[in-house]
């Protein structure tokens, strides 16, 4: 398997008009040590591409000489015999060419095919292990480029290099040296084209390469317009506002356009200047040759061949141009790949963490979550971008098997506190103790495994019912599912489906209704049998009827599970054994319900409230 951490070397540059001709050196390094790295086919691949391109160029070389000794030594003296056999050897010559090039194509192929599989797949197993910060940082749309555009411009860039660029160099040269043969004085003009040529191409390049870098941001723009849309199409139709979304996204496209327009108004110039200088070339030489030819300096043969090789020289040099606009889109792209392959993940597993693993081996014993305990002390948290705490000096301390009620106003950091706990972002300051041990000194594994989490936004996945609920336990029989789907009072519009468990859900579990959602994902983090279970405002879809029901399932068939349930309506989280009221980012009062009422001011408000609507 290809180890990308090979990159590691590249650096990112932030002065993206600073002319750097050692970032393309470190860049061509960076794709030599990819190769390495690449599965035994893939390398072998990569390997035979070039050898087989070189191939190719030798006989194409040699047809042009063969060409001249037909003009000049068998014609001249109608010699057709000679003619014949130079014939042949042209014709076979031709055939050899054919053929290498064919599998140089074809393994180019496999090997670019191979090295964008492989890439994908890490780039991908690398969104898997970044904390949500991380993701945050990215944001979806950017990481769908990435995985996407981003990994074919590499993908082709890679193929132009195992081929391209050892058939350009190899092809400039060895004309080069033919036409030198032919010809010294008339060949060496070479020597200003090809500087000229090389100069040019530099400050096309280095001009559009900051320009390409701006237009893959407007396809990271477009991606999350078209993302947004089509994720909330029904509320887009609810509040008839497709025109206003066509209009956003006309703009959106418009100025990707232009700033794609903007990148490929230098790169055009590109061939236009090439041949440009190829057609002057060619003038002067039909010249010069006629010239020489007359004075009997030259023979017709030969200046066929020198034509033909100083064609090639230059259809090489439009191809190694070719080779360098690839190069200046896919040094944007992988330097877009790169910022996620080297982003350093937020939270790091104890599993791979050295000190860690030497803290597990001093306390063996103690390798899994022993009970549901849970002690916040002295945390605080914020986010990455910004600079305010969102959760200020937390100290909760919540035994084993008991029910908490958490309850605040909206922006109160009821779900970031939650979420201190499985580890979806680590506390910025204090410690969060699960089964009286730190978080950070758990395995990231065991200790997800430990906690069942019904997240605010339910997410189901296309599939069956039932093979959503196995996410939560893979092994679980079909009794197991049915309790946890009878505790989440979800069997009895299950089995109202005509196909039951097997019936297939839409992308999102569009076919379903928003309370079914949440009772089936209430279900599938009941079959993880875990020692903690949080319900992050997971019955606000559900009817009260409904929701006293699963509150009453739950406390009667999970009486040493841990239960920390986040809920708007005081109702669902009155009979807890202890409730906390969160007030802009900090515990107001811890208590039951009949204490609060008596000694919290908020929490009297907000039940009073509650209670003036029900009347």
């Amino acid at each position: 398997m290809m180890d990308l951490r090979l990159f590691s070397g590249t650096k990112l540059r932030t002065n993206l008009n600073t002319i750097d001709f050692f970032y393309y050196i470190d860049y061509m390094t960076n794709f030599r040590k990819l190769i390495y790295g690449l599965e035994k086919k893939y390398f072998l691949f990569t390997i035979l591409t070039p050898i087989t391109m070189l191939g190719e160029v030798a006989m194409e070389v040699l047809i042009p000489m063969l060409m001249a000794k037909i003009i000049d030594s068998g014609i001249s003296s109608y010699n057709v015999e000679y003619v014949v056999k130079m014939g042949l050897l042209m014709i076979g010559a031709a055939l050899l060419s054919l053929t290498f090039g064919v599998l140089s194509g074809r393994l180019a192929a496999l090997a670019s095919t191979g090295f964008s599989h492989n890439l994908r797949r890490n780039l991908f197993n690398k969104v898997q292990d970044l904390a949500f910060s991380n993701m945050d940082k990215f944001g979806t749309s950017a990481l769908v480029t990435r995985l996407t555009s981003d990994v074919t411009n590499a993908q082709n860039t890679y193929q132009m290099v195992i081929r391209i660029c050892v058939r350009s160099p190899a092809m400039l040269i060895s004309a080069a040296v033919m036409a030198f043969f032919i010809d010294r004085e008339l060949a060496s003009f070479l020597f200003v084209v090809i500087p000229v040529l090389a100069a040019i191409l530099a400050f096309i390049g280095f001009k559009a390469f900051p320009r390409f870098r701006e237009m893959l941001k407007q396809y990271d723009k477009l991606n999350s317009n078209v993302q947004e849309n089509l994720t909330g199409i029904r509320v887009v139709k609810s509040f008839v506002q497709e025109k206003a979304e066509s209009e956003k996204f006309a703009k959106t496209a418009e100025k990707l356009r232009n700033t794609q327009l903007k990148a490929e108004r230098i790169i055009i110039f590109n061939m236009p200047v090439l041949q440009l200088m190829m057609y002057a070339c060619i003038i002067i030489l039909l010249w010069s040759g006629g010239t020489r030819i007359i004075a009997g300096s030259m023979q017709a043969g030969e200046l066929i061949s020198f034509l033909t090789y100083i064609n090639q020289i230059l259809l090489s040099l439009m191809m190694i141009s070719m080779i360098f606009v690839m190069l200046i889109l896919s040094r944007a792209s992988i330097s877009r790949i790169m910022e996620v392959l080297n982003e350093e993940t937020a939270i790091k597993d104890p599993a791979t963490n050295l000190t860690s693993q030497r803290n597990e081996t001093e306390n063996s014993s103690r390798t899994d979550v022993i009970d549901g305990s849970v002690q916040f002390k002295d945390v605080s948290f914020r986010y990455t971008n910004q600079g305010k705490s969102v959760l200020s000096h937390i100290n909760l301390d919540i035994p084993s098997g008991a029910t908490v009620g958490i309850i605040g106003g909206t922006g109160s950091s009821k779900s970031t506190l939650v979420q201190l706990i499985p580890r979806l972002y680590d506390a910025s300051s204090g410690r969060v103790l699960v089964g009286d041990r730190d978080v950070r000194d758990i395995p990231l594994e065991e200790l997800r495994k430990s906690v069942g989490m019904v997240l605010q936004k339910n997410v189901l996945f296309s599939g069956t019912i039932r093979e959503n609920l196995l996410w939560g336990n893979k092994q679980a029989s079909q009794e197991e599912i049915e309790r946890a789907c009878s505790q989440a009072d979800a069997d009895n519009f299950i089995k109202g489906f005509p196909n039951g468990y097997d019936t297939v859900l839409g992308q999102g579990g569009v076919n379903l209704s928003g309370g079914q959602k949440q009772r089936l994902c209430i279900a599938r983090a009941l079959l993880t049998k875990p020692k903690i279970l949080i319900l992050d405002d997971s019955t606000s879809a559900v009817d009260t009827a409904t929701d006293a029901r699963i509150r009453q399932a739950l406390r009667e068939s999970l009486p040493e599970t841990t239960k920390i349930i986040i809920a708007q309506r005081i109702t669902s989280i009155q009979e807890a054994d202890m409730i906390v009221v969160l007030d802009d980012g900090i515990i107001a009062a811890t208590g039951t319900h009949t204490e609060l009422l008596e000694t919290c001011g908020i929490y009297r408000e907000v039940y009073e409230s509650q209670q003036k609507g029900q009347d």
